[in-house]
């Protein structure tokens, strides 16, 4: 935590965390703590989780958990809506049905996110298993503010 707290990071992603279940956790010291916001599943495989600085954390409003695979954060920014999607592609090994699965629940997810609202996707590739999204200055996820 001391890491994402000197980097100053409000919103960061995480994958294969290999937790059971889901559910909500604070780490770290007060005043430099995260929130963590994770799925699970009972094999301890494919977990996805979000960390949530403490500055931030009364800007989420839900967390959508679809799957293991899938889990969305939505905070309130302003007057905007951000849909932070943290997804966990299967292995290129896994069955073919999986993937196709996995698909149709990411676009099915997205489809139902009404378009006034932004979105934000976070582990799609398998380069890092610390995506973060975000590297704070105003507001927590940096420039990315819709053009008005």
């Amino acid at each position: 935590m001391e890491v994402l707290a000197e980097r100053r990071m409000g919103v960061v992603c995480v994958q294969e965390t290999r937790w059971r279940g889901s559910g909500c956790r604070f780490f770290g010291a007060v005043g430099k703590r995260y929130k963590l916001f994770w799925m699970g599943s009972k094999a301890k495989t494919d977990s996805v989780g979000i960390f949530v600085a403490e500055k931030w954390i009364d800007s989420a409003v839900s967390v959508e958990r679809h799957s293991e695979r899938i889990l969305v954060l939505k905070m309130v920014l302003g007057d905007c809506l951000l849909n932070v999607f943290m997804v966990h592609a299967p292995h290129s090994g896994k069955p073919d049905e999986e993937k196709e699965s996995f698909w149709d629940k990411v676009f099915h997810s997205v489809s139902c996110v009404p378009q006034n609202e932004m979105v934000v996707f976070a582990g799609w590739a398998k380069l890092s298993h610390l995506q973060h999204i975000v590297y704070e200055t105003e507001s927590p996820v940096g420039n990315m503010w819709p053009a008005r």
